[in-house]
């Protein structure tokens, strides 16, 4: 299951977990945000233990999505070693994700 990220776990779960993440930015009003939510659950089941791969409401967490400047949701970034490495904005097939996954996985 996909952890639910916020301002004050945000450095402890990505930035300093040693691990590749993926941080979708989503809100629970947001059309394709639901369209995505479903393939974020995939992999973060897929890849446990490889990846932290969770979620930000950008509603309740204005801290964190004003530091990464989201203003389109969904926003997934993708980060290693801490910093980004990969973004992609809007609705994309599971494929997209998995291969941007990987990429920062070698």
């Amino acid at each position: 299951m996909a952890l639910e990220i916020n301002d004050s776990n945000f450095d402890e779960l990505v930035i300093n977990s040693g691990k590749p993440a993926i941080v979708d930015f989503t809100a629970t009003w947001c059309g394709p945000c639901r369209a995505v939510s479903p393939i974020i659950e995939e992999l973060s089941v897929e890849y446990a233990g490889q990846a932290v791969i969770g979620k930000v409401d950008v509603d309740d967490n204005p801290v964190i999505t004003t530091k990464y400047g989201i203003r389109n949701i969904p926003t997934i970034l993708f980060f290693k070693n801490g910093e980004i490495a990969d973004k992609l904005v809007g609705a994309a097939s599971k494929q997209v994700f998995a291969a941007k996954l990987v990429a920062i996985l070698t």
